[in-house]
């Protein structure tokens, strides 16, 4: 079993999300929201939002299973290059300066313990 959960545009660039990312990348769930709980980035709390969004996604798809929240994984991260919104500067002697304006789009997938043993063999 597996859900995705999918948050797009998000006002960060995705060079500062990668290593964010790459911290909780194969991580059971309950132990990837306490690692991004003391990381100081400011882009964690967006990774956490997606991370359980993931979570009740799977949990919203299979109603009459229980499921374990602690037998959860996050199976797979990532993070995609949004558009970039264009802005200008003024600069000395009448020029302009382009700002470019990044976001990013993060996708996770959360699966179980089993779903992940499976696919590896």
């Amino acid at each position: 079993m597996e859900a995705r959960a999918v948050r797009k545009y998000i006002r960060s660039s995705p060079r500062k999300m990668r290593p964010v990312v790459n911290v909780v990348r194969g991580k059971r769930v309950p132990e990837a929201l306490d690692i991004l709980n003391f990381l100081p980035q400011q882009v964690t709390r967006q990774v956490k939002l997606a991370i359980l969004s993931a979570v009740h996604n799977l949990i919203n798809q299979h109603p009459e299973e229980r499921i374990d929240e602690d037998a959860l994984v996050v199976r797979e991260i990532r993070v995609d290059e949004g558009p970039r919104l264009k802005r200008y500067r003024p600069a000395p002697r009448g020029r302009a300066h382009p700002i470019r304006k990044r976001s990013a789009h993060l996708t996770v997938v959360v699966g179980t313990l089993e779903a992940a043993e499976e696919a590896v063999s």
